[in-house]
């Protein structure tokens, strides 16, 4: 008996009401596939980029990269999953908006704990992996490094800033709000710094002894970059991983050079997790990780999949805390 499902689509770049509801038949899994029930989605800023038809995806086009499902079916040739299996995924094909859905078997990570409940597991894989690449592949984190993550509350900032002070960091978070600066500082930040009443460059040269921080990790983009450059000792790193308020103007290499010499990386996940071997090691860092309780997971608000516009509106509000996540 085939089986009929429901998934959200854009065919038209816009605004939360572009989301369309479609249904279509669940295919059998390729050789290599395995067919997953979903039971949790990840809701990430991205998912609002390509909705806006910033990324320039060809439509129509599916959202959402990252979700947690239940084996159904399986490839021939697929090895180490069995039906019934419960798996977090990432995968670089957008679509995970969906009830239903058929991933390659090698991008589907079985959980250790198959009783981890699903919204916690989909909440942090696709940001638990962001936070594993920025923690582990940009520039080894000494004990006593001084470093600042942005939106330290939100559902990256703070799986980061606790594997930053997992590797032995002093973690400087720049949040917005009094709830969110409570938060940070439960949450792995040693300082939190509420940019809606003080002035975080100033802040943080305060916390420094006027030295500034080794590294700073900015997903906000255009409205903190500059500022953020101000934030870096000599040799500092700007990790630019994101753009919440705009991508970020040209940068002058000069400029670069007469702040001291820093160094700026634009990474991406896509290409973090580009092999599958990395995705899986990433995938176990985190989980163990999490099972140690290194790692707390803060799943801030869960929304119905067919309501995935009002998620994107709480997530484009930047009012959020932690991760979001959609529910079948």
């Amino acid at each position: 008996m085939s089986t009929v499902f429901g998934k959200c689509i854009v065919n038209e770049p816009g605004g939360p009401s572009a989301i369309e509801w479609v249904q279509e038949t669940l295919s059998a899994p390729a050789d290599d596939e395995v067919s997953l029930q979903q039971e949790a989605i990840s809701v990430d800023f991205i998912d609002i980029q390509i909705r806006k038809g910033s990324m320039g995806l060809p439509l129509p086009t599916g959202l959402g990269f990252s979700a947690v499902g239940k084996v159904v079916a399986k490839g021939k040739q697929v090895t180490g999953l069995e039906v019934g299996d419960r798996v977090a995924y990432s995968h670089s094909v957008a679509g995970a908006y969906a009830e239903y859905r058929n991933i390659p078997a090698d991008r589907a990570f079985r959980l250790p704990d198959q009783s981890l409940a699903p919204e916690v597991a989909a909440g942090a894989l696709f940001r638990g992996l962001t936070a594993w690449y920025l923690a582990t592949r940009m520039k080894p984190i000494a004990m006593g490094d001084t470093v600042l993550v942005h939106a330290a509350a939100g559902g990256v900032g703070l799986i980061l800033a606790q594997w930053l002070k997992h590797l032995g960091a002093t973690v400087i978070g720049v949040v917005r709000g009094a709830d969110k600066q409570r938060l940070a500082l439960q949450n792995g930040c040693a300082h939190a710094i509420d940019s809606s009443s003080e002035d975080f460059v100033e802040r943080v040269k305060v916390l420094t002894d006027g030295r500034g921080v080794s590294i700073v990790f900015d997903s906000v983009g255009k409205d903190t970059f500059e500022a953020s450059l101000d934030c870096l000792a000599r040799f500092g790193l700007m990790v630019s991983y994101g753009w919440a308020s705009g991508d970020i103007e040209p940068v002058s290499l000069p400029a670069l050079r007469n702040r001291g010499s820093l160094f700026i990386t634009r990474p991406t996940i896509s290409h973090y997790t580009a092999e599958a071997s990395d995705f899986q090691e990433g995938a176990a860092a985190l989980f163990e990780l999490m099972a140690s309780g290194a790692i707390q997971l803060t799943v801030g608000q869960t929304f119905a999949l067919r309501d995935a516009g009002k998620a994107h509106e709480a997530l484009a509000s930047r009012g959020t805390v932690g991760s979001t996540v959609l529910v079948p």
